[in-house]
């Protein structure tokens, strides 16, 4: 055995320890079995821009919840297809965006809301039980109801394709910096996007949507803007309480969405978080370069060793994936494909937001 060998296998082992490190857990939130009482009103708010293929079942999920005492507004961005007749037949009450984009979006529908809690939910999220949402605002209080909770949804996939959003979806998360082996040791990067819950007055106080109106990563600079003013904010995984598709339009959606948000998000990333997850990629790789050089070479103690770990980090992907999506497990013995996507459409992603200047998303051009 080589020492470039001995080096590549070495790296190989020392990445698959470091990513258990970098991923320790998701913690998903905890609910009293005492029933809870005076729960305020809420504002639901959703903004949608041509979301009249993927918006009924959360309108559905809402209708169908134990708690009822809620409003939903809908804050149409300037759709062009049938978002709208959906949402009023679901007795949404529709708003029209006076801007353009998610956070005037969702801005609108702050200053329209009768709840002194809001809660902001992408259109292509739904409940997953008939007391999710009681669940989640009885979490809130028990947090004292201050700040944040914001969750990152169970991703359900139904294509094939869809798999190619595994890395992203584990990599979004670990880069909130606070699902490390070290808790909350480091700050949080914000909030998870999809579904966030606050108080109105907080939100108010942090300035809300209007604040980072025109961020491209609405999500973590809103949590930013709570953590400026003191506030809290908790990030935790949705499983069992809130689900989400994404991109079910295929796989062209699919590239977009990511590319809009990932080489911007990533700025948000703890520096030692992001080397753990650098060297997590780079170590798929050259597990797999390992082990193809040594079958073409006939190495059988290098097979031996190299194919060990291909295992394990099949293993690994496909464990850290089931904690954020119903991924199936057909597809991690093929995981070095998963990881030169996200390679891939990171690069172009970096290339878009430091070149170009600019990214696509829902037939807009974004300026970076």
């Amino acid at each position: 055995m080589t020492a470039s060998e001995v080096i590549n296998l070495a790296i190989g082992f020392l990445a698959v320890m470091i990513a258990i490190i970098m991923f320790w857990s998701l913690p998903v939130p905890v609910f009293s079995s005492v029933k809870n009482t005076g729960l305020p009103f809420l504002s639901i708010i959703i903004p949608a821009r041509n979301e009249g293929g993927r918006i009924s079942p959360l309108l559905q999920s809402l209708q169908e919840q134990h708690f009822k005492q809620f409003e939903i507004l809908v804050v149409d961005d300037h759709s062009t297809d049938n978002t709208v007749a959906i949402a009023e037949s679901y007795g949404a009450n529709v708003l029209k965006n006076e801007g353009s984009g998610k956070s005037s979006a969702c801005w609108r529908g702050a200053k329209h809301a009768k709840g002194s809690w809001l809660l902001f939910l992408d259109a292509d999220t739904a409940f997953t039980n008939l007391d999710g949402l009681k669940n989640l605002l009885n979490f809130y209080k028990g947090k004292g109801a201050r700040g944040i909770v914001s969750l990152q949804p169970y991703h359900t996939v139904d294509r094939l394709y869809e798999h190619l959003s595994v890395i992203f979806n584990i990599i979004v998360i670990v880069g909130m910096n606070v699902f490390t082996i070290w808790g909350s040791r480091f700050k949080t990067a914000g909030s998870f996007g999809p579904c966030i819950l606050c108080n109105k007055d907080d939100y108010l106080l942090s300035g809300g949507h209007k604040k980072i109106e025109g961020e491209i990563m609405d999500d973590l600079a809103l949590g930013q803007a709570f953590l400026d003013h003191n506030l809290p904010v908790h990030c935790l995984g949705g499983k069992g309480i809130i689900s989400l598709r994404m991109y079910p339009e295929g796989l062209s959606s699919l590239i977009e969405g990511w590319c809009k948000s990932f080489a911007v998000g990533s700025k948000s990333t703890h520096p030692v978080i992001m080397l753990m997850v650098i060297i997590w990629i780079a170590g798929s790789l050259i597990t797999t370069g390992a082990l193809i050089s040594s079958i073409i070479e006939l190495n059988t103690p290098v097979i031996i060793i190299s194919g060990v770990l291909y295992i394990l980090y099949s293993i690994q992907t496909a464990w850290f994936a089931r904690r954020v999506g119903n991924f199936r497990w057909a597809v991690f013995p093929f995981y070095p494909l998963l990881f030169l996507f996200f390679t891939g459409v990171y690069v172009y992603s970096f290339f878009r937001v430091n070149v170009l200047r600019s990214v696509k998303w829902k037939g807009r051009k974004i300026n970076v």
